[in-house]
C-alpha cells in the first residue's frame, strides 16, 4: 500500500496561493489505506467574497478587452497552453487522482487524457465564437436590419463532485473560460487534489489573474454561499438530487440560472439475441466502471429470461475475475470507494437488499484480501422485486441489480421504471429493436451495444430528477453564453407613427 503524500497547496484567489481567512484545513484521507496524506484548505463564505470579488474584477478589467471581450482566439492560447501542461503532467496528475479518491491508475491516465483532450476542443470552439458574432437575423420589414450577438454570462459559479475530481471539474471551466465568463470552481471536499493542480497550473501559463478562482472546503461553509452568492451570474453544479435541490433553491432567491447534472439509476436492457460474452463484459463495464461511483451507472440490469441463467453465471464468473486492490497497483480495475461514508452508506444498501427478500448473487462484502481500505467486492443481487430500496434509489458503488423480462413492452417499462433519467444502454442485435428503445427510454443518454462511452464533442445530460441543462457539445459552450439581440433602423425615413406638431 502507498504511504505517499500530496502538495501542500492553498486556495487559488486572484492568480495567487492564499490561505484561508479562518486558517482551517481538512484532512486528505488515502482510501485504500486509510491514512492520511495530506490536507486541503478549507475555504468559507468570506473566502468565497473574496473569489468572487476577483472573479468580476476580471470579468470587467479594461473594459473586458483583458477576457470577457476579448476575441475567443485570445482566450484560445490559454486553454491550449494548459491543456499542454496537462499532458506534460499527465502520469503525476494521474497518480493524485488516484491517491486522492481511489480510482484504478489505468483509469486516471484515461481521465486526465481526457482533461487535455477536452480544455483542447473548447479552445477550437471559443476561437470559432469570433466568426459566429454578428450572426444576422431574417426579418420581414427591410427596414430593419438585426444581427445576434453571443456573449458571456458573467461570474460563474462551479460545482463538482468526487468521481471524477479533474475531468467533471473541466467539463465547466474549459466551456465557461472559452466563452469568456470568469469562475470559481468549488470542488468536492472528498478529493479536491488535482483541482488545486489546476491552479498551479494556470499560474504556470499565465491566465490572468481572477479569470479561474479555486475554493476548496466544506459543501455548507463554501459551497452554499457560492450559490446564494449574489455577485454570481450562473451555478452549474454537479452532484447529488438532494444537494441539485438545495442549490435550485438558492439560486430561485436572485433569479439566477442553474444546470444541474444529478443522480441516476440507469437501465441496461440485454435481449436474447446477444453474444453473451461481450454483453456480459459491457453490462460489468457499465455499473463497476469507476469503482461503481458514476451518476450515469447502468446499475439496473434488465435480463431477456431466455438467456437469464447462462448470462448470470458468466456475469458471476467475469466478476469474480475482476482485480480489485490499491488502484496504484498494475492491473487493477476496482478500487475503494471515495470515503468511509461511502463505504458505510453502500453496505447498508446491501444489507437493506438481503433483508427485503433480494439474493446477494455474488460478492457483496469486503474482498478477503484486503483488511484495509473501503473496500466493496463488485456485488450482483438477484430476485429484486421494484418495490425494493436497491431498485429504486441510486447507490453510486459496485451494486448491480437485475430483473428478467420477458416481452420488449415489460422491457420498456421496467427501463423507465424510476424517477431519474440520465442514461441507458440497450444490447441488442436487431437494429430496429435498438432504435425502438432508444426512442423509447426516457433518459438523455442512450448507448447501443455498449455502456458509458463519454466523448467531449457529444451532448451529456439528463431528464426527470437526473436534472437539465446539457454539457459538452457545442451545448456546454451554450450552457455560459448569453444571447443578445441589437436591431438598427436603417431607413433614411422617419418612422412616421405619431402626428408631428406643429412647428407654430
Amino acid at each position: 500500500m502507498s504511504t505517499a503524500t500530496i502538495p501542500n497547496r492553498q486556495l487559488f484567489i486572484d492568480g495567487e496561493w492564499r490561505e484561508p481567512l479562518h486558517q482551517k484545513r481538512i484532512p486528505v484521507i488515502n482510501p485504500s489505506t486509510e491514512g492520511t496524506i495530506g490536507e486541503i484548505p478549507a475555504g468559507t463564505s468570506e473566502d468565497v467574497d473574496l473569489a468572487v470579488a476577483a472573479a468580476r474584477r476580471a470579468l470587467y478589467r479594461n473594459g473586458g478587452k483583458d477576457w470577457s471581450r476579448a476575441s475567443g482566439a485570445v482566450r484560445a492560447k490559454y486553454l491550449r497552453a494548459i491543456a499542454a501542461k496537462i499532458k506534460e503532467r499527465k502520469n503525476e496528475i494521474a497518480r493524485l487522482e488516484s491517491l486522492d479518491c481511489g480510482k484504478p491508475l489505468d483509469e486516471a491516465i484515461w481521465d486526465i487524457d481526457d482533461v487535455a483532450g477536452c480544455f483542447e476542443y473548447y479552445a477550437d470552439l471559443g476561437e470559432a465564437l469570433d466568426a459566429k458574432q454578428r450572426t444576422p437575423v431574417s426579418l420581414p420589414m427591410d427596414v430593419f436590419k438585426c444581427h445576434v450577438l453571443r456573449e458571456p454570462i458573467g461570474v460563474v459559479g462551479l460545482i463538482t463532485p468526487w468521481n471524477y475530481p479533474l475531468l467533471m471539474a473541466t467539463w465547466k471551466v474549459a466551456p465557461a473560460l472559452a466563452a469568456g465568463c470568469t469562475a470559481i470552481l468549488k470542488p468536492s471536499e472528498l478529493s479536491s487534489v488535482t483541482c488545486l493542480e489546476l491552479a498551479e497550473v494556470c499560474k504556470e501559463v499565465g491566465l490572468p489573474p481572477g479569470v479561474l478562482n479555486i475554493i476548496t472546503g466544506l459543501g455548507h461553509e463554501a459551497g452554499a454561499p457560492l450559490a446564494s452568492h449574489p455577485h454570481v451570474d450562473k451555478i452549474a453544479f454537479t452532484g447529488s438530487t438532494e444537494t441539485g435541490k438545495k442549490i435550485m433553491t438558492a439560486a430561485a432567491q436572485l433569479v439566477k440560472p442553474v444546470s444541474l447534472e444529478l443522480g441516476g439509476k440507469s437501465p441496461i436492457v440485454v435481449f436474447e439475441d446477444v453474444d453473451i460474452e461481450k454483453a456480459v463484459e459491457w453490462t460489468l463495464f457499465g455499473c463497476f466502471w469507476t469503482n461503481g461511483q458514476i451518476c450515469s451507472a447502468t446499475s439496473r440490469l434488465i435480463l431477456h429470461e431466455n438467456i437469464a441463467n447462462k448470462f448470470l453465471d458468466r456475469l458471476v464468473a467475469w466478476a469474480k475475475s475482476i482485480k480489485v486492490s490499491d488502484p496504484l497497483e498494475e492491473g487493477c480495475r476496482l478500487g475503494p470507494v471515495v470515503s468511509e461514508g461511502q463505504f458505510e452508506k453502500i453496505n447498508r444498501f446491501i444489507s437493506t437488499a438481503k433483508s427485503e427478500g433480494a439474493t446477494i448473487l455474488s460478492g457483496g462484502g469486503r474482498p478477503k484480501h484486503l483488511e484495509k481500505g473501503y473496500f466493496i467486492e463488485p456485488t450482483i443481487i438477484t430476485d429484486v422485486e421494484t418495490s425494493m430500496q436497491i431498485w429504486r434509489e441510486e447507490v453510486f458503488g459496485p451494486v448491480l441489480c437485475v430483473k428478467i423480462f420477458k416481452t420488449e413492452d415489460e422491457a420498456i417499462e421496467l427501463a423507465n421504471d424510476t424517477h431519474y433519467g440520465l442514461g441507458g444502454a440497450v444490447i441488442s442485435n436487431d437494429p430496429d429493436r435498438c432504435r425502438r428503445m432508444t426512442e423509447a427510454i426516457q433518459a438523455g443518454i442512450i448507448w447501443v451495444n455498449c455502456s458509458q462511452p463519454c466523448f467531449c464533442q457529444a451532448p451529456w445530460g439528463g431528464n426527470k430528477r437526473s436534472g437539465f441543462g446539457r454539457e459538452l457539445g457545442e451545448w456546454g459552450l451554450d450552457n455560459y453564453l448569453s444571447v443578445k439581440q441589437v436591431t438598427e433602423y436603417v431607413s433614411s425615413e422617419p418612422w412616421s407613427w405619431y402626428t408631428p406638431p406643429s412647428k407654430l
